[in-house]
């Protein structure tokens, strides 16, 4: 009984040798999926791109506007010209302003993000990571040293795709923050200026020391009032909260909507391209 006790399962070693066999079958998916992205043809990369010219351009533009007001409002103003006559209601319904220049702001956001983000490529180099990852972790503990050193090639070619994704999302990020600056000080300036309200309505005006314009703005909610420009924290004021509590669920509703669409036609251009072959072969 102790003899049989002592001897090794007899299904270990096969299990081991299928697992490892397993492992590898993984191994050489990962390396042929990691080969073919990397074999892709790219475009030539000119002298001079206009897109890459007006990222850069937009997101020094926004650390100006951070710092310089005179310049801020300038741009506020300039987008007033259309969101004032477009959404402005004569001030009769901030609230219902707040939300539509919310909307405005996250769909262009979006637009933008979507446009600058290759999402199917995206989904390849996580998918990727995670599974080299597992095989990496694989390798060490069988402790195959050319089976790590094997893998190299494709650490290094995974994080240079991982950096053109990063890099393509900051493009986006370049516009969202700009256009955030610009209607966030847009608002601002169409809730403190008191020729965008019904005086005696909405607002009470007083001169105040950044913008001569409106010291409170009253607007009815339920069967109360709350003053948009009261200050809660700080400089941070009641239209500020109200306002993000608009563009955050609006900003994910948008872009997972463009996100959605844009991998659905993908989908159906793969499946297009393949149905040909499968006619011919049926």
């Amino acid at each position: 009984m102790a003899d049989a006790a002592e001897k090794p399962l007899p299904s270990t070693p096969a299990t081991d040798a299928s697992e490892e066999a397993e492992e590898e079958a993984e191994e050489k998916e990962l390396d042929a999926e990691i080969d073919q992205e990397d074999a892709r043809p790219r475009p030539a990369t000119p002298g001079f791109r206009l897109s890459t010219f007006l990222y850069t351009f937009l997101f020094l533009l926004g650390i100006i506007m951070l710092f310089d007001t005179g310049t801020r409002y300038s741009v506020a103003q300039g987008f007033g010209l259309l969101l004032g006559p477009l959404i402005g209601f004569n001030g009769h319904d901030p609230l219902f302003t707040m939300f539509l220049a919310a909307a405005f702001e996250m769909a262009l956001t979006a637009v933008a993000y979507n446009y600058t983000t290759d999402w199917v490529k995206a989904a390849k180099v996580q998918k990727w990571s995670a599974a080299l990852r597992k095989v990496s972790m694989a390798a060490m503990r069988s402790g195959k040293k050319d089976r790590i050193d094997a893998l190299q090639p494709h650490n290094l070619t995974l994080q240079r795709l991982s950096t053109e994704v990063t890099f393509a999302q900051l493009k986006g990020m370049a516009i969202t923050w700009f256009l955030v600056i610009a209607l966030y000080s847009w608002i601002y300036l169409f809730l403190a200026n008191p020729a965008g309200f019904q005086v005696g309505v909405h607002a009470t005006c007083n001169p105040i020391t950044t913008i001569v314009g409106c010291g409170s703005v009253l607007t009815p909610v339920g069967n109360g009032q709350i003053d948009l420009l009261h200050s809660i924290i700080g400089p941070i004021q009641v239209w500020f909260l109200v306002f993000s509590l608009y563009t955050v669920p609006l900003s994910l509703f948008f872009r997972r909507l463009l996100k959605h669409y844009s991998l659905k036609r993908e989908l159906d251009r793969l499946d297009a391209t393949a149905l040909p072959s499968g006619d011919a072969a049926a």
